[in-house]
């Protein structure tokens, strides 16, 4: 190869990382106004729903508001990660989806008590989802405990090699 052809190729790569570190940002800000704004609104739905005194019937709905918030906020954080390190970090995801499947389960929880009476078939597949979800919350919960484990065990032998 040419010397102007690795020069060409080296000044697209430059400017494809600069694209993609600008466009992460953008999301970064899009997704953090949406965390505040949707925080914003669980806040005024909290206040609502003791003012009326609905707070029983409404703190599944601000419990899962709430939680998407946090959903966004690690996704923000996986994202800012990604700026920093240019390496894209398992962990936050798993953290994400675990959070994504608690919210789910509260939801179901929630509501399924309503289908137990009405219709049976309904809620045996309300059990089986409820079941599922579990089974995904425990194999992420095991992934993150292997993944922090297995980085652990990583740095160690770095820090015995450098000794």
């Amino acid at each position: 190869m040419s010397e102007s052809h690795v020069g060409v190729e080296a000044r697209a790569a430059h400017y494809l990382k600069s694209a993609e570190s600008i466009v992460l940002v953008l999301i970064a800000v899009v997704l953090a106004i949406l965390a505040i704004l949707l925080l914003g609104s669980s806040v005024m739905a909290l206040v609502n729903a003791v003012m009326t005194g609905q707070i029983r019937e409404l703190a599944i709905e601000i419990l899962d508001s709430v939680l998407l918030v946090m959903m966004t906020m690690e996704i923000v954080y996986t994202v800012t990660l990604s700026l920093e390190s240019h390496t894209l970090v398992a962990e936050p995801f798993l953290v994400i989806g675990t959070i994504a499947a608690i919210r789910r389960m509260l939801v179901i929880t929630a509501e399924s008590t309503k289908l137990e009476i009405a219709n049976p078939d309904a809620f045996r597949g309300t059990l089986i989802e409820l079941g599922l979800l579990a089974v995904i919350i425990i194999a992420m919960a095991g992934s993150i405990f292997v993944l922090r484990r297995s980085q652990r065990y990583l740095t160690g032998n770095q820090e015995t090699e450098t000794k």
